[in-house]
């Protein structure tokens, strides 16, 4: 084990009127809400990656970060997980995430890395049995190291690609073997720089190919849980294949796709996008691939993917509602994909970190379910649409042309007048429920 905690209770629930810093206030893991417990709409997550993985380090400095576990060998990977699963106990949170390259030391070969990924696989799922910690999802790392820097699925160098796709089998093997509930591909450096130097069609249908034998695989080994693309728009690349949400959607239906894969959506990367959080939930409920989510928010004073934990409640409970809307999560969660700022130097900034960011979400998410439950809202929008539901209406869209709808706007002197949308009324019924 490790003492890097050392002095940090267990987190309790002890309700809203607590002055304890070490407790949730509005997040209750066996409170019911809508029939299901707390816990279970929420399947918090924590990023093994920005949690234990992250040195501080930013673009204009280097590492603030010293943490024991921080080095090349085997031994710092496990004293790494040793200090991750002490800290899943002090949360309680169900699930973590990871990448390969964050529970095992990059090799100097495949083979290398493959049998240092399978000896941590064993490892964590020694943890995992001993703690009830499960795994919510597995990827692998194709950006960070140098090989990766024009693309995985779409580097122009075969090999690379060879590199890539060998390395997510075993990532899918090992997301398999320790019971993960999803499987991301998340395309850091799917896009390009300039397109001087880039085929565009090539490296579409390169990614789309490279996606194909994920599936097919995955079917192979029995894997039962969920293929899930990350949408990212830019940063570092100036474009990149999955910008946003109906970005996938048209990509993963060019290629027969779209019954295999769903989308893991974060909330910095829908910013990034020029949408709102909410818009990406919305959008991939309507189209029926949403999946999971990885949340965080972003400083909106700058144009960077920040990664900071959630704070702001109003936000978070439109993105639940979403998702509550949508029927909740199946085999997708919360994952916090966010980090310290660079100057939290602490191990109990990590601790209250998540603590802050489950408790904004439990209150987000309850706020959700009482907007929902009310019908309000939901009222108020069907009210909007309701005269598609009335007379000619629904036959004018399914069976009108052009001529037949114009002969109709003749005859009965058609001369619509505009309505309110009531947007002002609608955000104030929104805030009721904060």
């Amino acid at each position: 084990m490790t003492d890097y905690f050392a002095g940090i209770p267990k987190i309790a629930y002890e309700g809203p009127d607590g002055d304890n810093d070490f407790a949730f206030r509005h997040y209750d893991p066996d409170e019911t809400i809508l029939g299901k417990r707390l816990e279970d709409h929420l399947r918090f997550s924590v990023a093994y990656w920005h949690s234990f993985a992250s040195d501080g380090g930013d673009p204009f400095g280097g590492q603030t970060f010293l943490r024991p576990w921080f080095g090349p060998t085997m031994d710092h990977a496990k004293m790494k997980a040793n200090a991750a699963f002490e800290m899943f106990r002090i949360l309680g949170q169900p699930y973590f995430c990871f990448h390969d390259a964050d529970i095992r030391p990059e090799g100097d070969t495949f083979a290398e890395n493959t049998n240092r990924l399978k000896e941590m696989t064993d490892y964590l799922q020694g943890k995992m049995e001993a703690t009830g910690t499960k795994l919510l999802w597995g990827t692998a790392n194709l950006f960070s190291h140098r090989r990766y820097m024009a693309g995985a699925a779409t580097n122009p160098d075969p090999d690379v690609f060879a590199f890539a796709a060998a390395t997510v089998k075993t990532c899918l093997d090992a997301t398999q073997q320790l019971g993960g509930e999803n499987y991301v591909l998340w395309g850091g450096r799917e896009g390009y720089e300039t397109l001087l130097n880039t085929d565009l069609k090539r490296e579409r249908q390169q990614a789309g190919r490279f996606l194909t034998m994920v599936v097919d695989y995955a079917k192979k080994i029995g894997f039962d849980g969920t293929i899930l693309i990350e949408p990212k728009p830019q940063e570092p690349t100036k474009h990149q294949y999955d910008y946003d949400v109906a970005t996938v959607y048209g990509f993963l239906k060019d290629f027969g796709l779209e019954g295999e894969v769903k989308v893991n959506i974060e909330q910095g990367h829908a910013i990034l996008a020029g949408h709102s959080f909410e818009h990406e939930l919305a959008l991939a409920a309507s189209l029926g691939i949403l999946g999971s989510i990885d949340m965080n928010r972003n400083d909106y004073q700058s144009g960077w993917d920040t990664d900071q934990f959630p704070n702001n409640v109003p936000e978070v409970m439109l993105a639940y509602y979403e998702v509550l809307k949508a029927g909740g999560f199946t085999t997708g969660g919360t994952n916090f994909d966010a980090k310290l700022r660079r100057q939290s130097l602490d191990p109990q900034d990590l601790i209250l970190a998540h603590v802050g960011g489950m408790d904004v979400c439990a209150a987000g998410l309850k706020a959700a379910a009482r907007m929902l439950e009310d019908g309000m809202l939901e009222e108020a929008r069907q009210a909007r649409y309701a005269a598609w539901e009335a007379g000619d209406a629904p036959a004018l869209l399914a069976q009108g042309t052009l001529e037949t709808i114009a002969d109709c706007v003749l005859r009965d002197n058609i001369n619509p007048q505009p309505h309110s949308g009531r947007q002002e009324a609608l955000e104030n019924l929104v805030n009721r429920y904060l």
